[in-house]
């Protein structure tokens, strides 16, 4: 334990103290969030942060591999790196045109369906990832292979974009994804696992320092969507596939409130929240801070943290 903490300090300490720098970095680049006019005046005063803040969590990807180069290690670094490039294209397409639209949305989608297959196609062979469904200790049911690389790899696209719904507020994305990797280090028996999630806690706690409430700066689609791809292999390597829709409560709460919103308006031009993603709808809604939805959501987060758990240890592993 203590061997898997220090990593994971080394890398808070990077992030704490490399932030400032890099943050003052993407200013003089003048790599600066724009922002879209219909969100509320309290965001529009957010234009000009400095954007791609994901970037810094880079720092646990090398930690990482400084203290655990296997091939395992390898695979979740290069899964990181892979979710985070498309991510990085949408934000400097952003900060550098100043165009809050980014990259068309077919674009990302291609490189994340290309990514993902080629990534699961990978560890499938590689790491003996069977195509079994755990339902519970002695019931499972096992998909064709097929059926199962299709259905995975849409899971992961969908995931992966649902967390980065989830980046919306600040400090939002960091303080729900933290309770996750959480989750998968304390059911993981691989050490590779334990240790890329105590460091990726390790550097969202750095990374948090400067983007709660008023961030300094924003993680961006290249931190968002390499936690995204991130987590969502980590569910498929743990095979805990049946855990998702609850582990992932927040993030498909997100995604959701966006399919919903946009489905009631095409057929009956009305809309059900205020705005979406829905963590915008209970501050015009209800008039809540932006501090008390991320405590909010980040509470929810930990609570189905432990039913996961709960369930994973009573259930599929009693």
């Amino acid at each position: 334990m203590i061997d898997q903490l220090i990593p994971a300090i080394i890398a808070f300490i990077l992030v704490s103290v490399l932030s400032p720098l890099f943050i003052e970095l993407l200013r003089k680049l003048k790599l600066l969030q724009p922002i879209r006019k219909e969100l509320p005046s309290n965001h529009q005063i957010k234009k000009g942060t400095p954007l791609m803040f994901g970037i810094i969590l880079f720092i646990g990807m090398i930690v990482s591999l400084f203290f655990s180069p296997t091939p395992l290690m390898y695979f979740l670094v290069i899964t990181y790196i892979l979710f985070s490039f498309i991510g990085f294209m949408d934000d400097f397409w952003k900060a550098s045109r100043q165009d809050p639209g980014g990259v068309s949305g077919k674009t990302k989608l291609f490189f994340q369906f290309l990514f993902t297959g080629a990534l699961l196609f990978y560890v499938m062979n590689e790491f003996g990832i069977d195509t079994t469904i755990n339902i519970y200790q002695d019931f499972s049911f096992d998909l064709p292979i097929v059926v199962y690389f299709i259905v995975i790899t849409l899971f992961i696209v969908g995931s992966a974009n649902a967390i980065n719904f989830t980046d919306g507020l600040d400090g939002l994305l960091g303080v729900v994804a933290i309770p996750t990797y959480f989750f998968f280090f304390m059911i993981s028996d691989k050490s590779e696992v334990q240790l890329f999630c105590l460091i990726m806690i390790g550097c969202l706690l750095g990374f948090l320092i400067y983007n709660i409430f008023p961030a300094r700066a924003f993680m961006g689609d290249t931190g968002s969507l390499a936690i995204g791809g991130s987590l969502s292999f980590l569910a498929i390597i743990e095979k805990v596939e049946i855990l998702i829709p609850v582990l992932f409560f927040i993030y498909f709460a997100e995604q959701l409130s966006v399919i919903v919103q946009v489905a009631s308006f095409k057929l009956t031009r009305k809309r059900i929240f205020r705005m979406t993603p829905i963590h915008y709808h209970y501050g015009l809604k209800y008039g809540w801070s932006e501090t008390t939805i991320v405590t909010v959501f980040g509470f929810v987060s930990w609570i189905c943290t432990f039913i996961c758990f709960a369930y994973w240890k009573f259930v599929l592993h009693p």
